[in-house]
């Protein structure tokens, strides 16, 4: 594999307004379908060995958008299970959670942290295998883990690596070392 190229999907309407959208199909906002579309001139640039996309209409209809054909659903690549929850904001939760914070304190009735490491690895294993580049289309916090777990890090230290809707990020090496090349690129 020679790198990966992060396509974070386009914006929905949870998204746009801060609710947490792990396993919900929410489809894409028309400005969220104009940030896939601006998508294309980075996927038409380059040539993939290996394409996979989170089998989530919103990551679907992106990785569509974008031009990127020939992709493959990952059912690893779902965003976090927010469980309990799912729908709510940050700030509707803090009222009986003081504090919270995704990446500390978890979600009741949904995934960990490392359960989504565990599935990040395994994607990051796959894309390793590959020829070539590697395109991912995926979902904000499911991407900043797999950015944590390509750098060696635990899945927590995802939170470091803001990650907007309909960006480009590029995952590779350095002295055969894992690095971050560019991250969270606006392209509209």
């Amino acid at each position: 594999m020679q790198e990966m190229v992060l396509l974070r999907h386009g914006e929905t309407e949870w998204s746009r307004d801060g609710r947490h959208t792990g396993r919900t199909d929410m489809p894409l906002t028309p400005h969220g379908e104009d940030q896939a579309r601006a998508l294309a001139p980075l996927v038409k640039a380059r040539e993939f060995g290996l394409a996979l996309v989170s089998p989530a209409l919103r990551a679907r209809r992106t990785a569509d958008l974008a031009g990127l054909s020939g992709y493959e659903t990952d059912p690893d690549m779902w965003e976090w299970d927010y469980g309990d929850y799912e729908g709510v904001t940050t700030p509707q939760i803090r009222r009986t959670r003081p504090g919270w914070y995704l990446w500390r304190d978890g979600v009741p009735g949904g995934e960990s942290a490392e359960q989504v490491g565990a599935r990040a690895d395994r994607v990051i294993a796959r894309a390793r295998r590959a020829e070539g580049a590697v395109a991912l289309v995926a979902h904000g916090h499911f991407l900043r883990v797999l950015t944590a777990r390509w750098l060696g890090l635990p899945p927590a230290d995802g939170r470091f690596f803001r990650l907007d809707t309909g960006t480009c990020s590029r995952l590779g090496f350095e002295h055969a070392e894992p690095v971050v090349l560019t991250w969270n690129a606006p392209v509209s």
